[in-house]
């Protein structure tokens, strides 16, 4: 058994101090919420010295639950793999991941999805579930029993790595219409990222920088899309789930309902919130993702609708590419990049800097994706819950550099940046998984499972 003592806790929309017992997976005694934490443990949970953790100083948060990462295995494993990409998660403060479908081969077959399961149970530091994808012609494998153990469906309504765009109409009024499925949709409209792409082409040539990202992967290409997405949805009443919005305009699709009453849910990234286009001019490539990160007005606006309920979870979308294939123009330079060591730091860092609260981010990156997805005993601090716990040092100055990265492709849009909080220790089903920049190098996650 291990008590973690003392710790300032941010759950359920409240900070406490108080004190967390862990007997194998799980969460057994919080003790002191609401009330002054006692010296010792209660006489039902008397612990040897040697397994009582002294978190005085340091905040103790539900494991971080990332809804979107591409971990690049199969087949892409020069960028990352399961087992390397989990290992920057958990030192990251995140104890499950979800998965995406765009690796070689595409998960878009059972037979696919369960390979993946497969290799996260031998390499996985982390909790793990993945995405089946849509394609213009999958229907059969969408509809097999063997989908179901997928969190969601993944549709691309735009192109982007992988080149698994649904462009379909029958196909993709097929999916809205016939899945029970969560349908997750990356949305950019292919129509007007060509039209933008032939503009800046005919005018200026095909050496574009990184600046015309944004513009060729434009503001309207992401309303667009996403509005046909929600009229798909709203038409038969599906539920859809829209990755990775950038843009201000395309709040007006959304509710501040509470989570349980929504059929359209949302989810922004890290990235998303942290830089805006001003920055490419200094961070050039490092920052070029899909969708783009856009103006500093939309980042202002995502913040705020995340604030007032509009957008519900915040993910990384973490998406490592080698530093070769980040090189070239706008229209040949990899779209991508990693964040999943550093994703809880970076929101951290915002509520330092009173943009966000802590009990906001908690809500954001533990408690909403936990009950979006249906995820069983996870996403908070409660007893009987797994313990998938990360503590915080709020007062701990370090700078991101190439010598603490840990992703595989060994490179961050944030080195050079300086950070206010450390994650110290992560635990992932009552395991000390990260401690102080030590692994617990045989320890595997679970697959998720879900109500």
């Amino acid at each position: 058994m291990i008590c973690i003592k003392n710790a300032t806790i941010i759950n359920e929309g409240k900070t406490c101090k108080a004190s967390v017992w862990i007997d194998g997976e799980r969460i057994v005694r919080v003790h002191g919420q609401g009330s002054k934490v006692e010296d010792s443990p209660p006489s039902t949970f008397h612990l040897p010295p040697s397994t009582q953790i002294n978190a005085e100083g340091l905040l103790l948060l539900p494991g971080i639950i990332d809804d979107q990462v591409h971990f690049r295995e199969p087949g892409l494993t020069h960028k990352g793999d399961i087992h390397s990409e989990s290992r920057a998660a958990v030192a990251g403060g995140i104890t499950s991941f979800m998965e995406m479908p765009n690796t070689v081969p595409q998960t878009t077959t059972v037979e696919a999805l369960d390979n993946k399961f497969e290799r996260a149970a031998k390499d996985s530091l982390a909790n793990y579930s993945f995405f089946m994808g849509a394609t213009n012609d999958n229907w059969g494998e969408l509809h097999k029993a063997g989908a179901r153990r997928a969190t969601a469906v993944k549709v691309f309504m735009g192109s982007s790595t992988g080149n698994m765009l649904v462009d379909n109409p029958a196909a993709l009024e097929k999916l809205f219409a016939e899945t029970d499925m969560i349908i997750a949709a990356h949305c950019e409209s292919e129509e007007i990222i060509r039209a933008n792409k032939a503009h800046y082409i005919s005018q200026l040539g095909e050496n574009l920088d990184v600046s015309f990202h944004p513009k060729i992967r434009s503001s309207e290409a992401c309303y667009a899309s996403s509005a046909q997405a929600v009229a798909l949805a709203e038409k038969h009443c599906a539920r859809l789930h829209l990755f990775h919005l950038s843009t201000a305009k395309e709040m007006e699709f959304l509710s501040a309902k509470p989570l349980a009453d929504k059929r359209i849910t949302s989810e922004v990234c890290v990235h998303h919130l942290w830089f805006s286009d001003a920055d490419y001019a200094r961070l050039g490539n490092r920052i070029k993702w899909n969708p783009a990160i856009k103006t500093a007005a939309d980042r202002d606006a995502l913040r705020q609708a995340l604030i007032d309920g509009k957008i519900d979870i915040v993910a990384t979308d973490h998406a490592p590419h080698s530093w070769d294939e980040k090189q070239g123009s706008c229209l040949t330079a990899a779209s991508g990049g990693p964040m999943v060591q550093h994703a809880l730091t970076v929101m951290l860092e915002l509520c330092r800097q009173g943009v966000f609260t802590r009990e906001l981010v908690v809500e954001k990156m533990c408690h909403n994706p936990a009950q979006l997805f249906g995820l069983q005993d996870r996403g908070y601090i409660r007893e009987g819950y797994y313990a998938d716990l990360v503590l915080v040092d709020p007062n701990h100055s370090w700078t991101v550099a190439a010598d603490n990265l840990l992703y595989k492709c060994g490179w961050s849009p944030l080195e050079g940046t300086t950070f206010s909080h450390k994650v110290v220790k992560t635990f992932v089903n009552g395991t000390p998984v990260y401690d102080n920049g030590k692994f617990n190098e045989e320890f595997r996650g679970k697959e998720l499972t879900h109500n």
